[in-house]
C-alpha cells in the first residue's frame, strides 16, 4: 500500500510515558534514530508555576527535534508554561486530553477535558497566542462507553478552530472509572477507524495514530490513511526497533559508515552519556541503564545481560565496567570490586 507521502515532522514520534520518556530515556531513543519526534513525559502546570523549572524542563541537546507535553487545564497557567517551554528551545507544545488517572482527573485535566471542548479551545488560543512554536493535542477518541464518532469528530473541530492544526489520537477510549491507566491501555478497543474519519473529514488537519502499533508493517498500513504514527510502549521495551525507523520511514540511512549503527555501538555511547552524566549532575548510572534494558530484546544472552545492568551491586563501577561484566569480560580488577 502507497504511504502518505505528505511531508511532517509528526510521521514517527515516541509516545509521552509516565516514568518512562524522561531526558535519559529520550537521549537513548535519539541515538537509535535520528529523525522521529521525541516527547517529554507530562509535565503539569503547577509543576512548573510553583516548582524547580530546571529540573522539569532541562533536556539533552541532542534530542532535537522534542516537544513538551503539558498538564493543566487554566488557560492563563498554560500560556506561561507555553512560553517557558519555548523559551527553553522546545520544537512543539503539547497538551494532554488523553490521560484517564484518578490523580489527573482530580487535577480536572488530561482525559476528562474532552468533555469540555471549549475550554480545551480556551486553552490552546492561550498558548498559540504566545508561543510561535506548534501548539498540539494528544486526546482519546471517546470517554467512558461514549462510542459515537461525532463525540471526537465535534471535539477536533472546536479545538482546530481555536488554531490548533495537529492531533495525535490515542485510538481508545479511556474510561474515567474502573480501570487503572495500565488498563486504559489495553482494555478498551482500539478503533483505528475513527482516526481515519477525522483525516476524511478534517483534511487540512494533520492527524496522527497512537495505540497498540507494534510493527513496521502496521506503521506503512496506518501512514496510507493519516500524516503520522506514535510508538508507545512496544517502542519502549524493543528500543532496537526505532533502528530501522530512519532508513524504513524517512529514507535516511545513517550518513558515516564507520559510525555503523550496532547494538553495542549504541550501548557504549550510553556508557559515556552515564559518565558525562554521574560527572556533571551527579546521576547513578542505574537511573539511565533502566532505559536500554530492552536493547538486546530476543537476543541469546540476553537475560544474562540484563541482569547484570540492573545489577545495583554493581552501582559502585563505572558504566564501562559493567558494560564489560554484561559482555563475560569480566577481569580479575573488576570481578574484585563486586
Amino acid at each position: 500500500m502507497q504511504l502518505n507521502q505528505r511531508s511532517s515532522r509528526w510521521r514517527l514520534s515516541v509516545a509521552p510515558m509516565m516514568d518512562w520518556s524522561d531526558r535519559n530515556c529520550r537521549y537513548f531513543h535519539r541515538l537509535l534514530t535520528r529523525h522521529a519526534l521525541l516527547y517529554t513525559e507530562m509535565v503539569t502546570t503547577g509543576a512548573l508555576v510553583h516548582g524547580d523549572v530546571p529540573r522539569h524542563l532541562r533536556y539533552n541537546v541532542e534530542e532535537h527535534p522534542i516537544a513538551l507535553q503539558l498538564g493543566g487545564s487554566e488557560p492563563a497557567d498554560l500560556a506561561h508554561c507555553a512560553k517557558l517551554g519555548e523559551q527553553w528551545g522546545y520544537d512543539e507544545i503539547n497538551l494532554n486530553c488523553g490521560c484517564p488517572s484518578e490523580r489527573v482527573q482530580r487535577g480536572a485535566f488530561g482525559a476528562c477535558l474532552m468533555n469540555e471542548p471549549q475550554l480545551v479551545a480556551d486553552c490552546v488560543k492561550a498558548m498559540v497566542d504566545v508561543v510561535q512554536v506548534p501548539v498540539t493535542v494528544k486526546h482519546r477518541i471517546g470517554i467512558d462507553k461514549m462510542e459515537s464518532y461525532d463525540f471526537v469528530r465535534d471535539f477536533v473541530g472546536a479545538v482546530s478552530e481555536a488554531g490548533c492544526p495537529t492531533f495525535i489520537v490515542h485510538a481508545r477510549n479511556a474510561w474515567l472509572k474502573g480501570l487503572s491507566p495500565k488498563e486504559n491501555r489495553e482494555v478498551p478497543p482500539l478503533r483505528y477507524e475513527l482516526a481515519y474519519r477525522l483525516k476524511k473529514d478534517f483534511p487540512q488537519l494533520t492527524i496522527v495514530v497512537n495505540g497498540g502499533i507494534t510493527t513496521n508493517e502496521q506503521v506503512a498500513e496506518h501512514l496510507a490513511h493519516l500524516d503520522g504514527a506514535m510508538l508507545g510502549r512496544e517502542a519502549y521495551h524493543n528500543p532496537w526497533w526505532l533502528a530501522s525507523w530512519d532508513a524504513a520511514f524517512y529514507d535516511a540511512d545513517r550518513p558515516d559508515p564507520v559510525e555503523a549503527l550496532t547494538r553495542e555501538r549504541v550501548e557504549e555511547q550510553m556508557c559515556d552519556y552515564m559518565t558525562r552524566e554521574a560527572a556533571e549532575h551527579g546521576t547513578p548510572w542505574p537511573t539511565i541503564a533502566r532505559h536500554m534494558l530492552g536493547l538486546r530484546h530476543g537476543l541469546p544472552g540476553s537475560r544474562r545481560w540484563r541482569q547484570v545492568w540492573s545489577d545495583h551491586k554493581l552501582k559502585a563501577l563505572a558504566p564501562h565496567q559493567v558494560m564489560a561484566l554484561a559482555h563475560g569480560g569480566a577481569t580479575d580488577e573488576i570481578a574484585s570490586n563486586i
